[in-house]
């Protein structure tokens, strides 16, 4: 349910956050800011600054667990060597 309000402080980070998946139109429109996405982001990064935490974008709100998974990377890149390999590539 959208706010009949525009939301401020803790209770717009956790709004935003909560839909940060759906994008800013719909994290906009759910916190009470409508279609006014400039009032929106300026008002979350104030939010965030207040509580020392840096936000660019809505989608530094995810963490790991809230991210696809075809984004994350588990495992960092390289070559694997089994102990029966000759070492050549």
């Amino acid at each position: 349910m959208a706010s009949p309000t525009p939301l401020k402080g803790l209770e717009l980070i956790d709004c935003a956050k909560a839909n940060a998946k759906q994008g800013i139109e719909t994290a906009a429109e759910l916190c009470g800011y409508g279609s006014d996405y400039g009032a929106f982001q300026r008002e979350l990064e104030q939010a965030c600054q207040a509580i020392g935490v840096e936000v660019h974008e809505l989608s530094d709100l995810l963490t790991d667990v809230d991210r696809p998974a075809a984004t994350i990377q588990l495992d960092p890149p390289g070559v694997e060597i089994s102990p029966g390999s000759d070492g050549n590539f």
